[in-house]
């Protein structure tokens, strides 16, 4: 197959980081792969895969440009598939089929929604005006899809769900690298907690903040590291003020996160509304304990393996953490070999790209059927 990948930027985030991923796979399968990315950003996911960078700004010119750039490029690419994911670029993918309307050699398109939330009901609309030029809909958990077929944005005859993967050998444990990691960013003997994620309303620190600081004043032996670039001004209050400066540490954007997650004794994730958090499938690949609120996909993806709270309630969060602090070390070993083996055995990127390709197939034989 020749499959053609759209995203709106290869910036460091999961669903960029699961694209790449999954075009990489492809392209190890033999297939011929390629990528369109529709935006520049100063830190990307690298890839030795060929991409054509179109560098939109918000005009309606440059849109203009851009989608006669796509449509030449895969023109000449002559893709079986466009896969497209996120909202821009799910819609811009959208008009270049309508672009490509009428002509015998128009690619199958998938459109992937990596979030519950992509938007006001603007976006909705749009999705719900251009729904003919998108073959299929998949989203990132069932949460997400049914969000979307509520809002009448996909109908539910055209929406699937189909989880991220997480490549389980990148994320292995490794006791020397761990020991290692903790010398180095002197941990010491504190318990620690790792959240992943940039700083962004979606992510809810300042419910994290407050969470850890009710945490510190019954367990003074704890830890948080916060890994991810953004806006600080979103952690609300400075950690400063929360009582629990010496104990916070902003690592801002990190390519190591494996290492940092054989460091941590546990993960949490204190979102507002997710899709399905790669972070988190990470981190119980890695055998760390989690907790988590229950948003979007979360707890599709984290099952028994782990904890799971109510979102924007730092107390909740507070005592799920507490209580995984109050765990014997056998037993958070054993939570954490659950969680390990629940990822290998569902939620596997090798199971996954073997998913993608079959609905790729599947939708070229309806194509010609």
């Amino acid at each position: 197959m020749r499959i053609l990948y759209l995203l709106t930027s290869l910036g460091i985030g999961g669903a960029e980081k699961q694209v790449v991923s999954l075009a990489e796979r492809m392209a190890t399968k033999g297939h011929t792969v390629a990528l369109i990315v529709l935006k520049h950003a100063d830190e990307e996911w690298p890839t030795k895969l060929p991409v054509l960078r179109l560098n939109i700004r918000k005009t309606p010119l440059e849109v203009f440009r851009g989608l006669r750039f796509a449509k030449n490029f895969i023109g000449m690419f002559s893709p079986d598939i466009l896969h497209s994911h996120t909202f821009p670029a799910n819609l811009f993918t959208r008009l270049v089929r309508w672009m490509l309307s009428g002509k015998n050699s128009s690619p199958r398109v998938i459109n992937t929604i990596h979030n519950i939330y992509e938007g006001g009901w603007h976006r909705m609309l749009l999705y719900r005006v251009t729904d003919r030029m998108a073959d299929q809909v998949t989203a990132v958990s069932a949460a997400a899809a049914e969000r979307f077929v509520q809002l009448h944005a996909v109908p539910v005859s055209k929406m699937c769900v189909l989880t991220n993967g997480i490549d389980t050998d990148a994320f292995t444990p490794d006791r020397s690298r761990r020991k290692k990691m903790r010398a180095e960013m002197l941990a010491g003997d504190d318990f620690l907690w790792l959240a992943v994620g940039r700083i962004v309303p979606a992510k809810d620190y300042p419910n994290l903040l407050r969470a850890f600081a009710q945490l510190r004043a019954a367990h003074p032996g704890a830890s948080l590291w916060i890994a991810g670039d953004g806006d600080r001004s979103h952690l609300g209050r400075d950690p400063l003020d929360e009582g629990s400066a010496d104990r916070v540490r902003l690592l801002g954007l990190r390519r190591d996160i494996a290492d940092l997650l054989d460091a941590a004794d546990g993960f949490v994730l204190s979102s507002a509304w997710e899709g399905l958090p790669l972070a988190i499938g990470e981190a119980m690949a890695m055998e760390k304990p989690v907790v988590a609120t229950d948003v979007g996909g979360v707890r599709e993806l984290v099952g028994n393996a782990g904890f799971v709270v109510p979102a924007r309630d730092s107390s909740a969060l507070a005592a799920a953490m507490l209580e995984v602090m109050n765990l014997t070390e056998k037993a958070r070993r054993a939570r954490g070999r659950y969680a390990r083996e629940r990822i290998a055995q569902q939620f596997s990127m090798t199971a996954k790209a073997e998913q993608w390709e079959e609905l790729y197939a599947q939708s070229i034989i309806g194509k010609t059927a």
